[in-house]
């Protein structure tokens, strides 16, 4: 079945609001874990606005799932933080500094050599990794040739569309899928993925290794409270 990893940005953005540890992000990440999800996301920024990287720290040592850290290689400090805690994978995204969130995959034919050899660092560390990517067969090829173990496709396309064609919307990730796989590439996704359109997305594509979602499902905990909603969520990735 496909993963489900939780992205805890917002919980972080809550929190750096009023100052002070309201709410406790170590304590709702391991809750959330406990509530039946498989991982957990963050994506540290230069400029800490949400996740900090001593928090990067904390959970490190208090997680039981899988960690993912998402995050651009060319922040020194977001590489120093990787390689100092090991996470089970690491999402390498192209943002730019003070982006609002990500918006766009890595152009692998034109960064290829770069990064091969920030690839070769994490695998020399154990270090899962994946590359933040459009929907784009040549991209995913150019992809495996850096030694990257996965591919995250980036779905806001998908999830723009969905409500007015989904057969239309999904058949680039479709596509993208199968050249991943012929690639030997393990498949992630994310990105506004929610309880709409991610059943749709995650039957269409059982090849799909992990979903990584953060805003739409605590926007979600809001109305559903936040256990019942990792459950219905985890429920949009099983089929029958």
């Amino acid at each position: 079945m496909t993963k489900l990893s939780v992205n805890i940005n917002k919980i972080a953005t809550l929190r750096n609001a009023r100052g002070g540890n309201i709410p406790d992000l170590i304590k709702t990440a391991k809750d959330i874990e406990r509530f039946g999800a498989d991982g957990i996301t963050v994506h540290p920024r230069p400029d800490e606005r949400h996740i900090r990287y001593t928090d990067v720290e904390e959970l490190t040592n208090q997680l039981k799932t899988e960690f993912n850290i998402e995050g651009n290689p060319r922040e020194h400090a977001f590489i120093e933080v990787v390689m100092r805690n090991r996470p089970t994978q690491v999402t390498l995204v192209p943002d730019n500094r003070g982006q609002l969130t990500s918006n766009h995959g890595w152009d692998t034919i034109k960064h290829q050599s770069y990064l091969k050899e920030v690839i070769t660092e994490l695998k020399k560390a154990e270090i899962r990794t994946s590359i933040f990517i459009d929907a784009d067969c040549k991209h995913i090829e150019a992809a495996a040739s850096t030694g990257a173990d996965r591919v995250e496709l980036y779905t806001e396309n998908y999830a723009r569309e969905y409500s007015i064609n989904r057969e239309a919307a999904i058949l680039p990730y479709l596509n993208a899928a199968a050249c991943a796989v012929n690639c030997g590439l393990g498949l992630n996704a994310g990105h506004d993925l929610n309880l709409q359109n991610l059943k749709f997305f995650s039957f269409c594509i059982p090849t799909l290794d992990e979903v990584s979602i953060g805003h739409a499902l605590i926007a979600d905990a809001l109305y559903y409270g936040l256990e019942n909603t990792v459950q219905l969520y985890k429920r949009c990735l099983i089929h029958f």
